[in-house]
């Protein structure tokens, strides 16, 4: 905005981190039903340099999309109302494959409401469901043309 400088380039989407009750139980549910794979590597979260190992890195191999489960710093219970991650939605290719993951998560005893079509702002299809602390995942499909 008349500065001459432009904005730097982003690469894309790294990671999310999350605060979790027990990050191995969580680690454990996000193996299994989004298929990640957990990096042998543990990462201390800001303002803690102690690694640790109380922390989980998960990577999506398809995507590259990596997820980092933690505890509190202080030791308690996440705080849903402190903590600012309202939810975490992963794009589709098409709408059978969130009809092919509502099937999933059915086989895997995991809550949701089904996947729903909306036209509202936009044409979109979603399936949402919580993983074990409550935070809100989401799979989204927007169709093209």
């Amino acid at each position: 905005m008349g500065s001459g400088i432009e904005r730097p380039a982003v690469t894309g989407f790294h990671h999310v981190s999350a605060i979790v009750s027990d990050v191995e139980a969580s680690a454990t549910w996000y193996q299994r039903v989004l298929g990640l794979q957990r990096l042998p590597v543990t990462f201390p979260h800001h303002g803690e340099d102690s690694g640790d190992g109380k922390a989980a890195l998960l990577l999506d191999t398809a995507t590259g999309v990596m997820i980092e489960l933690h505890h509190d710093a202080a030791g308690s219970a996440p705080d849903r109302a402190r903590n600012a991650l309202d939810h975490l939605a992963f794009g589709v290719a098409d709408r059978a494959t969130l009809d092919g993951w509502a099937a999933w998560l059915d086989t895997l005893g995991v809550v949701h409401d089904g996947v729903r079509d909306r036209t509202e702002p936009t044409t979109y299809a979603a399936l949402e469901f919580q993983d074990p602390d409550g935070i809100a995942l989401e799979f989204i499909y927007f169709p093209t043309g």
